[in-house]
C-alpha cells in the first residue's frame, strides 16, 4: 500500500527549534517526529512512501535515505518548489499513486500507530472515494468545519463558520485516504482568496460537482496532535514515553537509583548518586551525574552531559551540556546549548495562571500552568543566569552571568548585565 506525507513546510511557529532543522526531524522520545509516523505506517502495511519535501530537504533525505535498510519500506521524494497550497502539494503525488488507493497525511502530525490500520479498514468498509479524519475542537470558528450527513459522509466544509450557524465542531485532522479521483478534483481546483490551491476546495469538488463520496472518521479514541506550537512537543513526548518499555544498556548501576520505565542508550555513563525516575529516555554516549536528578517525561538526546542538576518533563536535544547546579523544567533545549553553572529556568507563575508564549508576534495561552522556556541551538548562558517562564531564546545568542531574562531574546544576540547593573543588548560578536 502507498502513503504520501506532506513534509515541505518550515514550521515557523516552532522557531527557534526549526531554525536549523525541518519540523519532521524534531526529536521526541528517541526518534524524529516523522520517524514515529513512518514506523506506524509500516506496521499498518504501508510499504511505499512518498515524502513531499522542501525546507531543508537534504536533511530529511540524509536521515531517511531510501528507507529500505533502516525501515524495510521504500521511500521516494518529490520537492515542492513553490508553496502554492496543500492541493498543489498533494497533486505532486499523482504519478507516484498511479491507479492505487493511497493514504495522505500532514508531516507534522503525531497519532497512535493503530490509527492507520483502522482508517484503511473503515475506508474499505464504506466503499467510498475518500476518507477524512476529524477531531473535535473547542473553537470551531477558527477552523474549517466539516459537517456529516446521517450516514457519516461529508456534506459541507465551511471555513471559520460563525458560531450561530451550529455546524458542529469537527475539524480536519490531517489524515486522508483517497482513490485517484482526487487528482481530477485537484486539477479543477482554483486559487483561494489566500492565493493558494486549498485541499479542502478539492474535496468539496469531489463530493459536490463530481458526486463522489467522502466519509468522515472522528479520532475520538486515539491520541492526536498537530504539533503546531512548542508545548505540544512536550505533550507528544509524554504520550510516547508512556508507551515505552525499559531498555537499559549500562552495566554499572552502583549507587544509581532507577525507577519505572527508563531507556538508557549504549555507551552512556551514569555516575553515583544519580536518581532517574521514568518514564524517560536517555540517548547514547551521554554522561549523567554525579548526583543528577532526572524526573519523569524527560528525553535527553545523544552526547549530552547532565551534571549535578535537575531536569523535569523536558526535551533536551543532542550535544547539549547542563553540567552544574542547573534546573530545567517543562522546557525544550535545542542542540549544542551550554548552560553556565547555576542557570535556572522558571516554569511557574506566582499567580498560578496559565503561561503564555509569544508566537510570531501574538501572545498565546499555552493552557499549561507549568511551562518553562524554549532555547534555540548553540545558545550559551553565563553563571547564575535566570530565565523566566514562557520565554524564547533565539539561536546563537549569549546570556551573560547574573542576568535575568524576562523577555524573548532574538537570534544572534549578546544579552547581559554590565558592572553598573544596566542591561546591554547588542549583536553577538563571537
Amino acid at each position: 500500500m502507498k502513503a504520501v506525507i506532506l513534509a515541505a513546510g518550515e514550521g515557523k511557529r516552532l522557531r527557534p527549534i526549526t531554525a536549523t532543522r525541518p519540523k519532521p526531524l524534531i526529536p521526541i522520545a528517541g526518534k524524529a517526529l516523522l520517524e514515529h509516523n513512518i514506523l506506524g505506517l509500516k506496521s499498518a502495511g504501508f510499504n511505499q512512501i512518498l515524502l513531499i519535501v522542501g525546507y531543508r530537504e537534504d536533511q530529511i533525505k540524509d536521515y531517511f535515505k531510501d528507507g529500505t535498510e533502516k525501515y524495510e519500506v521504500t521511500i521516494e521524494y518529490i520537492t515542492q518548489e513553490e508553496y502554492l497550497g496543500t492541493a498543489h502539494a498533494a497533486g505532486l503525488a499523482k504519478k507516484f499513486v498511479g491507479n492505487d488507493d493511497f493514504l495522505m497525511m500532514y508531516g507534522d502530525l503525531l497519532v497512535d500507530i493503530d490509527v492507520f490500520k483502522e482508517l484503511y479498514r473503515y475506508y474499505q468498509e464504506k466503499k467510498c472515494d475518500g476518507l477524512i479524519t476529524l477531531i473535535g475542537v473547542k473553537n470551531p470558528q477558527d477552523y474549517g468545519i466539516i459537517s456529516l450527513d446521517k450516514n457519516g459522509f461529508v456534506e459541507s466544509i465551511i471555513e471559520k463558520p460563525s458560531p450561530n450557524l451550529n455546524l458542529g465542531n469537527l475539524a480536519n485532522a490531517g489524515i486522508f485516504i483517497f482513490n485517484p479521483r482526487i487528482f481530477e478534483a485537484i486539477s479543477k481546483t482554483k486559487k483561494s482568496i489566500r492565493g493558494e490551491y486549498e485541499f479542502t476546495d478539492s474535496m468539496s469538488l469531489l463530493f459536490g460537482e463530481m458526486k463522489g463520496k467522502i466519509v468522515g472518521y472522528v479520532l475520538k479514541d486515539y491520541f492526536w496532535s498537530d504539533i503546531g506550537l512548542p508545548w505540544q512537543l512536550l505533550d507528544a513526548n509524554s504520550h510516547l514515553l508512556d508507551k515505552m518499555e525499559s531498555n537499559i544498556e549500562i552495566s554499572d548501576t552502583d549507587e544509581v537509583y532507577i525507577s519505572n520505565n527508563v531507556h538508557i542508550g549504549k555507551d552512556t555513563r551514569i555516575l553515583p548518586g544519580t536518581n532517574i525516575q521514568g518514564p524517560c529516555f536517555i540517548g547514547e554516549e551521554c554522561l549523567i551525574g554525579p548526583n543528577a536528578f532526572i524526573r519523569p517525561y524527560t528525553f535527553i538526546g545523544n552526547h549530552c552531559h547532565v551534571g549535578m542538576s535537575e531536569i523535569k518533563n523536558s526535551i533536551i536535544f543532542s550535544d547539549t551540556n547542563i553540567p552544574h547546579f542547573n534546573y530545567v523544567g517543562d522546557s525544550i533545549i535545542c542542540e549544542k546549548v551550554n548552560l553556565g553553572a547555576g542557570t535556572k529556568i522558571s516554569n511557574l507563575r506566582f499567580d498560578n495562571k496559565n503561561v503564555k508564549m509569544n508566537i510570531k508576534g501574538k501572545l498565546i495561552d499555552s493552557g499549561r500552568r507549568k511551562l518553562g522556556v524554549i532555547i534555540g541551538p548553540k545558545v550559551q548562558t553565563g553563571i547564575n543566569a535566570s530565565i523566566m517562564c514562557g520565554k524564547i531564546v533565539g539561536e546563537n545568542s549569549i546570556i551573560g552571568a547574573h542576568t535575568m531574562i524576562n523577555e524573548d531574546i532574538p537570534p544572534n544576540m549578546l544579552y547581559y548585565t554590565d558592572m553598573e547593573g544596566k542591561l546591554v543588548i547588542k549583536p553577538n560578536p563571537f
